[in-house]
This record gives structure tokens, C-alpha cells and sequence, in this order.
């Protein structure tokens, strides 16, 4: 599949403020099943300094700082991007499909922190271990039939609904509550699967969903490490296993490290700040491909 998504955030304040510095985490991957093929971005007003960042999780991040005062801050990315379909598991594993509980001392250092439990001191959410240990119940120990379990148990058990404010919340919070949205879908997903030793961390991005709905919003889905094939994408609160149809912005084994934007702003007295945001998104076909190619040449 080959896209365009235009995605813009405008804020707007009561009073001129200072932007502190920002974070943006709006590039799409340009790697593995996804190649980015052109990508724009623009901000007003103008930052003093704009670099990228090649953040931990090896995906590009975008980095800015501001002078002077405003009263409005706006942030317009466009992207196109070319996805494909990985290829399918069964073959990737053949027959070195994972056992579960995977061994943590057989997976490569560099997924530690993937593999981490949510509580403070380390452990697994209790209601996560819970969750994981009945869906390997039926799954003979087997990886794949395990997430196959995993996502039908979760979607039986957790009605998804849209929910823009507030962070992803905790495995036990989205089980006692039996709503969720797609981040506390995908961060009950991730929770469990860490509980047998598959690392798991969060992905942001874009599902371009058909039919095409009137607003597209950004989607948040989770990508499981299974030896042997590597980071594949996974969506509870979706089909299970992602295809061509998701777009990848940025993805942490912490959730908040993966916002469209994350900064700060101060005044000299109380502001209030409001925020519009829109996300266009446009299948380009072939002929559309070929004609935009033409006008190139004829330029």
C-alpha cells in the first residue's frame, strides 16, 4: 500500500507564552515493511532549532526549541509512505517456534526493556499474569496459538472504545473497567505477553481503516519480539495480526515516549490553551502514482 497523510495540530492560548523545548514523534519508520518515500514538516512559529534524534527504539524523532513569545503554535506533517505485508510467520518460524514461558536468559540483552514489569519494583501486573496464564492454557505452550488466545480473550473481555485524554492505563485498570481504548488495549496485550517471556513494547501510529471513515485518528497497537521472525505488529483491539494497512510513527516499551508531541509552555499569568487537530490520509493507486510522476517530468 502506498499513502499520504497529512497530520496537523494547531494549538491556540489566552495570553503569549514561551514554548519550552518539544519532542515530536510524527516521522513515520522508514525501515523493515515500511519505507518512507517523502516527508514534510512545518511548524509556526518557526523554532530557533529543529534536529532529529535517533531515539532508543532506533526510530527518528524530531527535537525543537523556541524564542520569543506566541499565541498560537501550529505542527503540519506530511507524509508518504510505502508499507508491505511481512512475510507470514508460519514460514518465518518453521519449526523453532517459540516454547512458552520463553526462557528470559536465551533473549538478547537489548530486549530487557521490553521484557520489564509494569509495577515499580519490577514485577508483572497481577491481573496481567492472570490474563497470560489462562490463555496459555490452550495454546500447548505454542507462541502464535498463545497470541491468537490472547487477542480473542482480550477482545471477549474488553469493549474498545475511543478514549483521546489521559495516559494508557494499566492491565488491571482496562480488565476491572471492561472498556478501553485502543492504548489500554494494546498496553494489556503488551503486559501479557511479557508475563511469558515475549517482549512486547508500544506502537503510534496510523490504521487506515476501510472503508475510509469520515476523521481518521491516530491508533495505537502493540509489536511482539518472537525469535526467529522478529518484531512483528499486533492489535487487540483490532484483527489480531497488522497488515499492510498500518502506518508506524514511533514505538517504546513506555507508552508516553511514543506522543505526536510532547513540550511545555509558561506565561506570566493563568493561560488557558485550546487544541484542534486533523488527520487526512489518501490510498494513492497506481495511475494516481504514474500521472504525479509525469508532472514531475514535465517540471
Amino acid at each position: 500500500m502506498r499513502a499520504r497523510v497529512t497530520h496537523t495540530l494547531e494549538y491556540r492560548y489566552s495570553a503569549p507564552v514561551l514554548l519550552g523545548p518539544h519532542r515530536f514523534c510524527l516521522k513515520p519508520r522508514g525501515h523493515g515493511f515500511q519505507r518512507l518515500v517523502h516527508f514534510q514538516f512545518a511548524i509556526t512559529p518557526e523554532p530557533a532549532w529543529l534536529y532529529p534524534l535517533m531515539a532508543a527504539s532506533g526510530d527518528e524523532i524530531l527535537r525543537a526549541r523556541f524564542e520569543g513569545s506566541t499565541d498560537h503554535f501550529k505542527v503540519r506533517s506530511v507524509s508518504e509512505v510505502e508499507t508491505q505485508l511481512p512475510p507470514p510467520l508460519a514460514i518465518c518460524l518453521e519449526d523453532n517456534e517459540p516454547q512458552l514461558p520463553y526462557p528470559i536468559g536465551h533473549l538478547n540483552i537489548d530486549l530487557s526493556g521490553a521484557i520489564a514489569g509494569w509495577l515499580p519494583n519490577g514485577q508483572h501486573d497481577p491481573a496481567a499474569v492472570d490474563l497470560a496464564q489462562e490463555a496459555l492454557m490452550g495454546s500447548d505452550q505454542r507462541a502464535l496459538m498463545f497470541l491468537d488466545q490472547l487477542v480473542e480473550m482480550i477482545q471477549d473481555r474488553v469493549k474498545y472504545t475511543q478514549r483521546h485524554v489521559g495516559p494508557a492505563w494499566p492491565a488491571g485498570r482496562t480488565l476491572k473497567e471492561r472498556v478501553g481504548s485502543c492504548r489500554d488495549l494494546a498496553m494489556l496485550m503488551i503486559e501479557a505477553c511479557r508475563c511469558v517471556g515475549l517482549p512486547a513494547r508500544f506502537v503510534s501510529g496510523y490504521h487506515l481503516v476501510e472503508p475510509k471513515p469520515r476523521h481518521y485518528d491516530l491508533h495505537a497497537w502493540a509489536e511482539i519480539y518472537l525469535p526467529g521472525a522478529g518484531w512483528r505488529g499486533f492489535d487487540p483491539s483490532g484483527m489480531g495480526a497488522i497488515d499492510d494497512r498500518y502506518i508506524t510513527l514511533a514505538t517504546s516499551s513506555k507508552p508516553l515516549l511514543t506522543a505526536a508531541i510532547n513540550g511545555s509552555f509558561s506565561g506570566d499569568e493563568p493561560v488557558q490553551s485550546e487544541m484542534d487537530w486533523s488527520i487526512e490520509a489518501e490510498i494513492l493507486e497506481s495511475r494516481q502514482l504514474a500521472a504525479e510522476a509525469m508532472d514531475v517530468l514535465q517540471l
